[in-house]
């Protein structure tokens, strides 16, 4: 509904600007990249490990998911990188380009209550209604009964929200869209909305900053950013009816739900179906996205490869789950297309 929000040509001029630089440093020992700033943290791990292995310098630009799928259309960029995956239009004006599943983690619903305790418990309905503008006080009626012997304060909730073309706002709107009917309605799932309440900020680092800096605070972030900021998250309720966090057996109980990946590899596992009572309702795989024919081909394969196997080590601590075998052995066999 909302997933081309905001025209290409507007995303292209952030992503120029932003690797502009980067891409005049290009060279054969080089890949630059540019996109998703959730998958930044496990990026930041694989670069100078690859670079120790084999000498190839990876440049990357967290500049939103947005920015990154109109990066690698342009072709100013050697790979883009997204959490929301590609409409049929953005495949087509990419021009021959292949998204692959290479990492897997959760959004976080982060939140700044002074004397509150961590992991308040949170529904989508309720969390639909914030960001709606219907529930605009901590101590509301529907948040203190998910919350019995909780004191909530009356502060006002001021629901913080990305003002980039984010991959993560397409995987929270994918979420509140299943949950809330008013939100389906009204705004719908897409990397951008027209936000009826609260602050915009850019990047995850911009969410997560303003959500600090901002007493009854309220946004959605990767789990990694809500660690790395020391910041209180929720624990969401799922759809076996309990309040799950994004731990990695949470986020991989919630990718366990994937037993067949369509030749597109696009995939979603908000809201997995009853069963699993561990498993968090808000998780994505993010995607690499690459040209399948290109002159790089042969550095891609290698580094993308790696990132799916070698490079999972270091997800663990920035809470990135393994990739599934069955998203795996799809990652591989998509990769084999990527040729000179």
């Amino acid at each position: 509904m909302l997933r081309n929000a905001t025209a290409v040509s507007v995303a292209l001029v952030v992503a120029l600007a932003a690797v502009g630089a980067a891409g005049a440093k290009r060279n054969g020992d080089t890949l630059v990249g540019a996109g998703s700033s959730f998958v930044k943290p496990l990026v930041d791990q694989w670069t100078p490990d690859y670079d120790h292995k084999t000498g190839v310098q990876i440049q990357y630009s967290p500049i939103g998911s947005g920015g990154g799928i109109a990066a690698i259309t342009a072709r100013t960029v050697d790979f883009g990188a997204s959490d929301a995956p590609l409409s049929p239009d953005q495949f087509a004006a990419c021009k021959g380009c292949v998204q692959i599943p290479w990492a897997l983690s959760a959004t976080s619903i982060i939140y700044n209550l002074p004397n509150v305790k961590n992991n308040l418990h949170m529904t989508g309905s309720v969390l639909g209604k914030i960001y709606l503008g219907q529930i605009d006080r901590w101590d509301d009626a529907a948040i203190k009964a998910i919350n019995p012997g909780v004191n909530l304060p009356s502060t006002k909730i001021t629901p913080i929200h990305r003002s980039d073309n984010s991959g993560t706002t397409y995987n929270f709107t994918d979420f509140l869209s299943g949950e809330s009917a008013d939100w389906k309605s009204k705004v719908g799932v897409g990397v951008n909305a027209s936000w009826p309440a609260g602050d915009g900020a850019r990047g995850s680092s911009g969410v997560a900053g303003s959500v600090k800096g901002t007493v009854g605070a309220i946004g959605y972030v990767d789990i990694a950013y809500a660690l790395a900021n020391k910041i209180h998250f929720m624990a969401v309720q799922n759809n076996s009816g309990k309040y799950a966090t994004p731990g990695l057996r949470a986020i991989s109980a919630a990718a366990s739900t994937v037993k067949k990946v369509p030749s597109s590899n696009e995939l979603h596992i908000v809201n997995p179906p009853k069963g699993d009572k561990l498993a968090y309702p808000i998780c994505t795989f993010t995607y690499v996205i690459v040209p399948a024919k290109t002159d790089k081909a042969p550095q891609l394969r290698r580094f993308v490869f790696y990132a799916l196997t070698g490079g999972q080590k270091f997800g663990a601590k920035l809470l990135f789950a393994p990739i599934p075998k069955v998203v795996l052995v799809s990652s591989e066999k998509t990769l084999k297309q990527v040729q000179s």
